[in-house]
């Protein structure tokens, strides 16, 4: 794979045609940049802060030549950097400005950023927004408060659809063949001993979801944090982003009333920008 790089960069230097699409050359090249895919995309996975070559190589199933290779093609192009150190790899600069060139394109996530501050500021909480990626949710912005205990999140990591008030705002505003489709996929895993694990009773949470117009939890994500959540509608009612506010359990459990009437205002507003004409909550979907 390296000499079909290096190759493709000596012809290209050397003004010699690159190999046509559909050819033995092409199909090499095209399996070298789904690998390098692979690679990367293994480091977004929870947990994989940090990356050894022998462990990214069992993991994809590639010779350790091969995962060496790629790492340095990636690593020139500031994807990953090596600490010398360790001897491991981690993402690189390059990989966040990616990151922050796609957020930029979510229109939700600019019109949510004042409203995120507004609502830290009032609740003296963390506000957070998370959007939806297939069976996941993932954090993309946070606000915290000026306190000296407080709850914070780490953005861009993958959270299944059931667990925590923020997955839950998602999963009970989806379309009812969407849902069932999720609770019929696979098994409900478990992050914490409160995520919710019995589809019957997680239907009855959504159904009381949707009364309401907003999910609360306590534990389910992180053990002893609590928050409330709420959807962002667009023009279809499907929804494009959940707020949430969250603190610590003992604190915000007196808290969360007065979080979720304010909660609902906020994502009203955004709703109605993004489209969307009854307020969530009201049967309108």
């Amino acid at each position: 794979m390296p000499t079909e790089t290096t190759t493709t960069d000596i012809t290209a230097a050397s003004g010699t045609r690159a190999a046509p699409r559909g050819s033995a050359g092409g199909s090499q090249s095209a399996s070298t940049v789904e690998r390098s895919a692979d690679v990367l995309l293994l480091f977004a996975e929870p947990g994989a802060i940090t990356l050894g070559v022998t462990e990214i190589a069992d993991r994809l199933g590639l010779s350790k030549p091969t995962v060496h290779r790629i790492l340095t093609s990636l690593r020139l192009r500031g994807l990953v950097e090596l600490d010398e150190d360790t001897r491991r790899y981690a993402l690189g600069l390059s990989t966040m400005r990616l990151g922050l060139a796609y957020l930029d394109r979510i229109d939700v996530r600019r019109l949510a950023a004042p409203e995120l501050t507004r609502l830290s500021r009032l609740s003296a909480e963390t506000a957070t927004l998370s959007i939806r990626t297939g069976d996941s949710r993932v954090y993309v912005d946070q606000v915290t408060p000026s306190r000296e205990v407080i709850m914070s999140v780490r953005l861009g990591v993958p959270y299944p659809l059931h667990a925590g008030a923020s997955s839950k705002a998602f999963l009970a505003f989806l379309p009812d063949d969407e849902i069932t489709a999720y609770l019929d996929r696979a098994p409900l895993t478990r992050l914490t001993d409160a995520t919710p694990a019995d589809p019957a009773a997680l239907r009855k949470d959504i159904a009381a979801i949707r009364r309401r117009g907003y999910a609360r939890s306590s534990g389910e994500r992180q053990p002893g944090s609590s928050s409330v959540a709420a959807p962002v509608l667009d023009h279809h009612g499907h929804p494009v982003g959940v707020i949430s506010i969250s603190g610590p359990r003992e604190r915000f459990r007196k808290e969360a009333g007065r979080c979720a009437e304010a909660l609902l205002e906020t994502v009203g507003r955004l709703s109605a920008q993004m489209g969307y004409g009854a307020e969530p909550g009201s049967g309108g979907r």
